[in-house]
């Protein structure tokens, strides 16, 4: 596939992207013009499923032309916020949960609305809820690590969904974990990495 990218992708092509089993993009990533021109890139390059968060959403919410281009089976992770900038403004949390059915399927990618309980929608048009969590990880950081996990599933093999509900479902036992030790008020990111370790998933 030819790169519609015109300006600054000669030192892009020179990036190996078939020796990367998972990419994680977006957090910490700003909007610069190079920076987004490189997710250009990749989102026309890359050919197994991406995992795309915050600075990655961002970008793709002014250049909503480039959802098409998202490999299928990616794992978009938005807040409502970023989900209205990208998909929409939605009255209320029902039709917010229609519109991730609808743009899952229609983008053929796995879409993790974040929340206080957190839905992740599937291309076969199946929606699931999470049960683990607490408002304590309402901070700073926290939906890096998401991003983090879900990339690390997907690079040891697990099917996108899989890996995205299974994420999802262990970074709240994390955050559960976290908020017994330290209570919720004093919850860090740092606290749910830390309390990774003790989780699994039945």
């Amino acid at each position: 596939m030819q790169s519609r990218c015109k300006h600054g992708c000669g030192y892009y092509r020179r990036l190996p992207l078939d020796q990367f089993s998972a990419l994680g993009i977006g957090p910490g990533l700003g909007n610069h013009p190079h920076t987004q021109k490189l997710l250009q890139f990749i989102l026309e390059n890359y050919r197994r499923p991406l995992v795309l968060d915050a600075d990655a959403l961002n970008i793709l919410s002014g250049n909503k032309n480039w959802l098409n281009h998202i490999p299928e089976n990616s794992i978009l992770t938005p807040h409502p916020k970023e989900f209205s900038r990208l998909f929409g403004e939605q009255s209320n949390d029902f039709e917010r949960i229609e519109t991730a059915l609808q743009q899952a399927a229609l983008l053929k990618v796995i879409i993790v609305l974040k929340g206080h309980h957190t839905f992740i929608a599937t291309p076969a048009g199946r929606g699931y809820f999470n049960t683990t969590g607490n408002a304590g990880m309402a901070t700073g950081g926290s939906g890096d690590v998401l991003t983090g996990i879900i990339t690390g599933l997907l690079a040891q093999g697990y099917a996108p969904a899989k890996a995205a509900i299974m994420g999802v479902y262990l970074h709240g036992i994390a955050g559960d974990k976290a908020a017994a030790l330290y209570g919720m008020e004093a919850m860090i990111a740092g606290d749910l990495i830390e309390n990774l370790k003790f989780t699994q998933a039945d």
